[in-house]
């Protein structure tokens, strides 16, 4: 019996990343191998390393821009400068092409997102923290600030208000404390990282501030967003453009003590705009950053026309004003003038609680990276392509099928379209 279309878009939404990872890996044909990331490195050096973490695809190991060109698809942009980019779709973990992808860089405060899918769960929103004096002890000299105060009190919903609209180091160190500790709260990020297969990164500092051997790479960078996005708060505070945050206390007219408040703007000048960079259409997040080491870094993520996609810039070389942004939006808009057109170069790989039983991180590019050919520079060379629907299909609808005995006889429909869209429609209302 065949079930109505009507019917499928109103089935229960999972948002677990697990279970739409495991159904976008199931598409797909044999997997990669994966490379061990090396040792982090206090300085990294200014081009990339030759052996470069496979996860996600073999291509994506390899340094230089990874593309297939074919008939029908757009070229890249010409004068991209960013010495790591990843142009993925959102909902499907198709790699549409990337430029050194596994290149370990310092990450800068694009690290919250890992921070913030890590902790999210952990304290509701409602709760409140009154903030000692060690609270806010350790944060690194210059730290952006939200504007925390000692010995106030904050709802966690405040806090993170600060963490994704002011990239607050305060913020986070106050929600550190309450996670027992920015070394605890290190170790959590570090073995969530893990858990997402998430290898080029090494926490050092849960702020994402310069520290030695602290580093991350675009592609991982990627899958903190990909994972982060599965949480509706995340998903609210990431498009929040502006708000109100608590200050200091003061007395009213009838000489009560009131608590003053003060508006706050998102950094994120995709979603705020500024003057020389416009409200990119259909933008909805992620994280920025920018940091002496790091240099300038973002990753966003757009929706158009019933497409997701995802980006992540890291240190473009030329140092204009919002770089970064300005070459994310490029990246976006050949995003959606290739997707459906373009063969990916590799996929974002599920968590590891989502594998199959004994299965590895499978890549359905793998095979197509080791026939396809890459270029050290910028400007993409066009590249053959393998044909592999039947086998795929085949294991996918095997693994689906698994999937739904798993749940109970298939009594659940998992849609893998995220909840995007209506945050998409709030966001562009006049």
């Amino acid at each position: 019996m065949s079930v109505p279309k009507k019917t499928v878009r109103r089935s229960l939404l999972i948002t677990s990343a697990t279970l739409l990872s495991l159904s976008v890996t199931a598409v797909g044909a044999a997997p990669a191998a994966l490379a061990a990331p090396s040792a982090p490195s206090a300085s990294p050096t200014a081009t990339p390393p030759a052996l470069m973490s496979q996860v996600g695809g073999a291509r994506l190991g390899q340094p230089g821009t990874q593309v297939d060109l074919a008939p029908g698809v757009p070229v890249l942009p010409k004068d991209l400068t960013a010495r790591s980019w990843i142009v993925s779709d959102a909902e499907s973990g198709e790699v549409l092409a990337s430029h050194n992808a596994h290149w370990r860089l310092p990450p800068a405060s694009t690290l919250k997102m890992l921070f913030a899918d890590t902790l999210l769960p952990r304290f509701p929103k409602t709760m409140e923290h009154r903030v000692a004096p060690g609270d806010l002890a350790g944060m690194g000299s210059g730290s952006s600030l939200v504007g925390i105060k000692e010995n106030q009190t904050y709802t966690v919903h405040d806090l993170w208000l600060g963490v994704f609209l002011r990239s607050g180091n305060d913020a986070v160190h106050v929600l550190s404390a309450m996670n027992d500790g920015v070394r605890k709260t290190v170790g959590d990020m570090q073995a969530h990282a893990t858990e997402l297969q998430a290898l080029d990164t090494h926490v050092v500092s849960p702020d994402g501030y310069d520290a030695k051997g602290q580093l991350s790479s675009a592609y991982d960078l990627t899958l903190f967003a990909r994972s982060g996005l599965q949480k509706k708060d995340f998903r609210e505070y990431c498009s929040t453009v502006r708000a109100k945050f608590p200050g200091d206390m003061a007395k009213n007219g009838k000489g009560k003590p009131v608590r003053e408040t003060f508006e706050i703007q998102n950094t994120n000048r995709m979603l705020s705009g500024d003057v020389d960079v416009p409200v990119y259409q259909g933008i909805a997040g992620v994280k920025n950053g920018n940091t002496t080491n790091a240099g300038a870094t973002f990753t966003g993520v757009a929706e158009r026309n019933g497409k997701v996609l995802l980006v992540t810039v890291m240190n473009p070389e030329k140092h204009e004003h919002n770089e970064v942004y300005k070459e994310t939006s490029k990246l976006l808009d050949w995003g959606f003038q290739a997707a459906g057109k373009v063969t990916p170069v590799g996929e974002l790989v599920p968590p590891k609680s989502a594998q199959p039983s004994g299965g590895t991180s499978a890549s359905p590019s793998a095979s197509a990276g080791t026939a396809a050919h890459s270029t050290g520079g910028t400007k993409p060379v066009a590249s053959s392509t393998t044909a592999g629907g039947a086998s795929g299909v085949g294991i996918a609808l095997s693994i689906i099928a698994g999937l739904l005995v798993l749940l109970g006889g298939g009594a659940y429909l998992v849609n893998r379209r995220w909840p995007l869209p209506d945050l998409m429609r709030r966001r562009t209302r006049p």
